[in-house]
């Protein structure tokens, strides 16, 4: 039979309590029957141990026990404790202080543990202090234990207290069972909750939420898992956008080339070096879209190879904008480069920074307008190294700027996938920042267009 988890954590928690009950009945009763009762033998004890030299000193001049057998009122004599100190005959000493009453409990047995004098239930059993005279046992003073003589009042009184003690563990073990319940029906309705909205994730509904409730645990839980649906719902719509531009961006140069083929293979046109060009120009494009698409996939996985050395920055944007400078004058857009004298250091890969540098540098190729400007600074600002780009116009508005790192985004307006764009460099080049521990922030442009910057830690020369 299948056991919920709401009886598993009332009976869990019912037994824990009743096991503190039992132990606390227990300890009580134990504590009663041999804390205070052994108590009382133990003052029973003391008085023995206050006649033994009284007894000692009798027999040593006496000889024997005999002379008890049959007087009475000398072993009242030797037991009652301030026989010494007081007047008056033995009835007035009874009075003398024995709050255990232990006195009436003592009698005396002989060596052989015959009974000689006293009360007539001391035996062998009994709680007892040798006589020792000459060196050997000749007698024991002996007292019945308390709880063997208690009186049935006594008794009764005991009985009545550990019956209650019983009833008030039994009451106890009830309003836990009833607080355990309330608890364990509060704590599996959230458990419930969670569960379904756990099963609705799993089953593609992203947009399912938790109640947070208390700041507890399960109120921890609760944000977790909000975090975690919000993440998947995010990641859903990435998907699909992705899947959907990935499919438009490989279909566009597909088709025009499909259409080229085929307008040669119907003799419409012949192959001449025009429409092999527009072929290639397609061809590159797919080439592109597949090396970012690579290179993404491999950054964001983080399985992108960094051998990350020492290296001047300066040096590998100097080499990147060398690279690109007779492509940017093609377009006649006008380069201007500033760097420090000083060298500035990282720890950084130098193809990857490279490649970061000179998408950047694609980028303002495909988007600014002919005859514009291109501007790079490269200086110290504390303890990092600072890379800034800036181009001149078009712009982009500042309610875009946050999305321009995203996969396959482009601001439509301007700068379209006209130019051939894929809408993948920035987000390769905000892998490649990241994988360098530093920053990539995009803004407006005092020159019209769009400003990159680029922060990266300096390391210690």
């Amino acid at each position: 039979m299948k056991v919920g988890v709401r009886a598993k954590l009332f009976l869990f928690v019912l037994l824990a309590c009743a096991a503190v009950v039992v132990v606390q009945a227990i300890a009580m009763r134990l504590v009663m029957e041999r804390g205070f009762l052994g108590y009382l033998n133990q003052q029973s004890r003391t008085r023995m141990e206050e006649i033994v030299p009284r007894l000692e000193q009798a027999y040593a001049t006496r000889g024997s026990w005999d002379f008890l057998r049959s007087d009475l009122r000398e072993w009242m004599n030797l037991v009652l404790p301030f026989l010494q100190e007081t007047g008056g005959d033995a009835a007035s000493r009874l009075v003398a202080p024995d709050q255990a009453g232990a006195l009436a409990r003592v009698g005396l047995l002989d060596a052989q543990m015959h009974r000689v004098v006293g009360n007539s239930d001391v035996n062998a059993d009994s709680i007892r202090v040798p006589i020792i005279v000459g060196g050997r046992i000749v007698g024991w003073v002996a007292t019945v234990p308390f709880d063997a003589v208690i009186p049935k009042n006594d008794k009764r009184f005991l009985e009545h207290q550990f019956t209650a003690l019983t009833l008030v563990g039994l009451g106890s073990l009830l309003v836990a069972a009833m607080l355990t319940l309330v608890l364990a029906r509060a704590l599996l309705r959230r458990v419930r909750e969670m569960a379904r909205a756990t099963q609705q994730v799993a089953a593609g509904d992203y947009a399912s939420r938790i109640a947070v409730g208390a700041n507890d645990e399960l109120g921890a839980l609760a944000r977790d898992f909000n975090r975690m649906a919000q993440t998947l719902e995010h990641t859903e719509r990435a998907r699909r956008g992705f899947m959907a531009d990935i499919s438009h961006e490989l279909r566009t140069p597909l088709a025009v080339l499909r259409v080229q083929l085929e307008a040669i293979q119907d003799g419409i046109r012949s192959p001449t070096a025009q429409s092999t060009n527009a072929m290639h120009l397609q061809v590159n494009r797919l080439g592109r879209l597949v090396n970012d698409l690579h290179d993404l996939s491999l950054s964001d996985v983080g399985a992108m190879a960094y051998r990350r050395v020492p290296i001047d920055v300066a040096t590998v944007l100097q080499a990147a904008a060398s690279s690109m400078q007779e492509r940017l004058e093609e377009v006649s857009l006008h380069l201007v480069l500033e760097t420090t004298q000083a060298p500035l250091m990282i720890s950084g890969d130098e193809p990857r920074l490279h490649q970061l540098f000179g998408n950047l540098l694609e980028n303002s190729l495909r988007y600014t307008d002919g005859g514009g400007v291109v501007q790079v600074r490269c200086i110290q600002r504390s303890t990092n190294a600072l890379v800034v780009l800036e181009d001149s116009a078009p712009g982009v508005p500042d309610d875009k700027m946050e999305k321009l790192f995203e996969r396959f985004y482009r601001v439509e307006a301007s700068r379209n996938r006209a130019t051939g764009g894929s809408g993948l460099g920035l987000a390769i080049c905000r892998n490649i920042v990241e994988a360098h521990e530093g920053h990539i922030t995009a803004s407006a442009s005092q020159l019209g267009g769009l400003r990159i910057a680029i922060e990266l830690p300096l390391i210690p020369v």
